[in-house]
């Protein structure tokens, strides 16, 4: 990733707070978002000079690159007060997945969306002027930043309608070990999501949750 960006990651939870502190890893500033930004201020102390906490609608409007990193369940909520005003025209890098509040069924998790609509495609509905990628949706949060497989790189499918947001999250991506398959448009989350299903069918059945996905080309 070329230069420096500042980061605006919507979140309090395990997935935020990993890619956050990937991002500062590689030197840039961070915000991260939250209803409740007072219960952030732990992990800022310890997180160093380059981060900071705000507000959904404050982190919206410090990033120059935002991360969408809630449940599927609370994403528009987040959005919403985020402020359409604030995402537009930035790349959002969508983490979310349409996990139901429901227990999984022989470990396979519920979705809220069917097979023909995606999160992904709500949220660009919703927010037409923000530029969303699809990423970080298919692995489990240890493995976001410079997973270790030997000499072998994982592949992150991304999808989007912004040609030029997919390039900015191939660049993330690439820094953070990654190599990356664009799927093509925001209808292509419709594959990209459920498979956050395939990938947590080991952990619940067998409690494997290591792993990630290879194209083989």
């Amino acid at each position: 990733m070329s230069g420096m960006s500042k980061i605006g990651i919507l979140g309090s939870g395990q997935v935020g707070e990993v890619l956050a502190g990937g991002f500062l890893k590689h030197g840039h500033d961070v915000m991260r978002g939250s209803r409740d930004p007072a219960k952030l201020g732990g992990w800022k102390e310890k997180a160093g000079p380059k981060a900071s906490v705000g507000t959904f609608a404050e982190t919206a409007k410090f990033g120059d690159i935002l991360v969408l990193a809630v449940k599927g369940t609370a994403a528009e909520a987040a959005l919403d007060q985020a402020g359409a005003g604030n995402l537009e025209g930035k790349v959002i890098l969508d983490a979310t997945n349409p996990i139901a509040d429901e227990p999984p069924q022989n470990g396979v998790l519920r979705y809220f969306t069917g097979p023909n609509d995606s999160l992904m495609e709500r949220l660009q509905t919703r927010f037409p002027k923000a530029k969303l990628v699809k990423c970080f949706s298919s692995v489990g949060s240890p493995r976001f930043v410079n997973p270790d497989f030997g000499s072998t790189r994982p592949t992150m499918f991304i999808c989007g309608n912004d040609k030029g947001a997919k390039e900015q999250a191939t660049s993330i991506l690439d820094t953070f070990g990654w190599d990356t398959e664009d799927m093509g448009g925001v209808e292509s989350a419709r594959a990209i999501e459920p498979l956050c299903m395939l990938w947590c069918i080991p952990g619940f059945t067998q409690n494997r949750w290591t792993h990630a996905f290879k194209l083989l080309k």
